[in-house]
């Protein structure tokens, strides 16, 4: 019966410590990636939210053209998009009272606005699942 010498115990060490280390290291990019996720679906939130906040109160000649947002759309717009990474241009709509009928943009009838940006894990196995859109819609009355 052959002895294990000192360097055949390294080399056991060695291949343990890889195995040990790729699971672990899949592992935290996992939730590192699931960190990710929560972030952007609370930014997309979020991001509606406010964009339909400033809209029901600076709406602008029609909110539903981007064309003639208000400056202050504009810059809310812009400052989400800073915050969330691949974040789209909002789709605004008019509704009416029931908030199902489309209606014109006039105090006392409702402002819809859905937000959508695109998500892909950078783990290798989360990856494979492909991209999920966070999408929100948020409805605010017209002031």
């Amino acid at each position: 019966m052959r002895r294990l010498t000192r360097s055949d115990r390294r080399g056991q060490a060695l291949v343990e410590f890889a195995l040990g280390v790729t699971i672990f290291l899949v592992l935290v990019m996992g939730v590192f990636d699931f960190g990710r996720g929560i972030y952007m679906f609370n930014g997309v939130s979020q991001a509606a939210r406010e964009i339909a906040r400033v809209t029901s109160v600076h709406p602008g000649t029609d909110p539903t053209a981007k064309a003639s947002w208000s400056q202050q759309m504009i810059d809310v717009v812009n400052t989400q998009k800073k915050l969330i990474p691949n974040l789209q241009d909002p789709t605004i709509q008019c509704l009416q009272i029931d908030a199902v009928t489309p209606a014109p943009c006039l105090p006392g009838n409702f402002v819809q606005v859905t937000i959508v940006a695109p998500y892909s894990a950078v783990t290798p196995l989360l990856g494979l699942l492909g991209t999920w859109n966070m999408k929100s819609v948020s409805l605010v009355q017209i002031q």
